[in-house]
């Protein structure tokens, strides 16, 4: 029999998309200072709310804390409501639950906030049990420290443990943090999603646009910049051809949109809330032109099928 759980307050509202916070700060995998800033985070905070999305991913180890105090000091110079979602780490030396209360507390003093909307386990690393972190979670969530708890990189069993542990004690588990996009379907192929809207857990995308290679800007001559060019190498760059050309067939068919905006939209059809990162204003601009529309299901078929073929080949 299913746990049932009391009504957590709604912190999704209508969300299509969110911004992803990874960057923010990054030096080793984004290269922050290079050809991004301070600057250019703060405009993109600003014009993202600007167009109604107000939903930031960060997490303590996003550029060693340097994510969660950007929005912090962005936080503080508007008015407007904006909801975060960070995270906590279970690195092997955090051994006992009272951990998770002492990083949360970094985490609310690094945003200068005193709750968060929604704090997740990063990630259900060995050796302290997946109960023994949702028995912190529920301990912030009862100290009104946030508003609604959640798990990230959890599998579908992982998950569940999760879930039902805080079922038992009234609490609804809020979202599941996984990388999903068109390159990467495990999370589709497995059940997971399915489990997540069966159980009404939030299903939430990183990665959604796999470290930019979906948004049509790269190929194997022009690939990224830095770590992520030696990641993908020429010839996974020139099998992802196929997948592109059809990103870009579909979103002409749908006002010219861009193979980045079809690749979210595709996300958004599948149930799951994208949090694409924004390191400028084009960025965010090509983000938020991906919700407010609908693929047909023939051609999330199509993509489906192209994908499957791209993940086939490079086996």
């Amino acid at each position: 029999m299913e746990q049932k759980t009391k009504e957590t307050p709604s912190i999704w509202g209508e969300d299509e998309i969110g911004v992803g916070t990874w960057a923010w700060g990054d030096t080793f995998y984004w290269g922050f200072g290079q050809d991004y800033d301070k600057d250019d985070l703060e405009a993109v905070f600003d014009y993202s709310i600007s167009l109604g999305i107000d939903l930031f991913d960060t997490a303590e180890i996003f550029g060693q804390g340097q994510s969660e105090m950007f929005l912090g000091k962005f936080l503080a110079k508007t008015n407007r409501p904006v909801r975060i979602m960070t995270k906590f780490m279970p690195y092997p030396w955090r051994l006992w639950r009272s951990a998770l209360k002492k990083a949360l507390k970094g985490s609310l003093t690094r945003l200068g906030v005193q709750k968060i909307d929604i704090y997740q386990i990063h990630k259900p690393l060995p050796p302290v049990s997946i109960e023994t972190w949702m028995e912190g979670l529920l301990e912030v969530y009862q100290a009104g420290l946030c508003k609604a708890v959640g798990v990230c990189n959890f599998n579908r069993d992982q998950m569940l443990r999760a879930f039902d542990y805080l079922a038992r004690e009234g609490i609804h588990l809020s979202c599941n943090q996984m990388e999903f996009n068109l390159i990467n379907r495990e999370a589709e192929k497995n059940g997971l999603i399915n489990r997540c809207l069966e159980r009404g857990i939030k299903p939430v995308a990183y990665s959604p646009l796999c470290s930019g290679l979906l948004s049509g800007k790269y190929n194997e001559l022009y690939p990224p910049k830095g770590i992520r060019g030696q990641t993908f190498n020429q010839n996974y760059l020139k099998n992802l051809k196929p997948l592109i050309s059809t990103l870009r067939d579909i979103g002409m068919t749908h006002g010219n949109r861009s193979p980045g905006q079809v690749a979210l939209n595709w996300i958004i059809c599948k149930g799951v809330l994208p949090v694409p990162g924004a390191k400028n204003l084009e960025q965010v601009e090509q983000n938020a032109g991906a919700a407010g529309w609908r693929l047909t299901d023939e051609e999330i078929v199509r993509l489906d099928l192209t994908s499957d073929q791209f993940n086939q080949h490079r086996m």
